[in-house]
């Protein structure tokens, strides 16, 4: 018997729930009063993001996530513009 879904479909499925779920962790953390509670939120954000990076990094290894090489001159120019974005700060 074949399997309902293939696991291209099963880690996009996983990917799209972590990113979720570190976008509401992230809301909760950011409109958190009580310190203690924000902490641990924040913990846990660093826990499901860690999480997504392994979907991720298993995605990408498995050709199911193929991310093109970035262009020197383009990785400077984010970095330069960015840089200036905080300076601006």
């Amino acid at each position: 018997m074949q399997p309902l879904y293939s696991d291209k479909e099963v880690l996009a499925d996983a990917l799209t729930a972590q990113k979720t779920t570190t976008g509401l962790f992230n809301t909760f953390s950011n409109e958190c009063v009580h310190e203690e509670v924000r902490n641990e939120l924040l913990h846990i954000l660093e826990q499901e993001h860690s999480i997504q990076n392994d979907v991720f990094e298993m995605m990408h290894s498995k050709g199911y996530y193929p991310t093109p090489e970035a262009q020197k001159q383009k990785v400077d120019e984010a970095k330069q513009k960015f840089q200036q974005s905080v300076k601006m700060i």
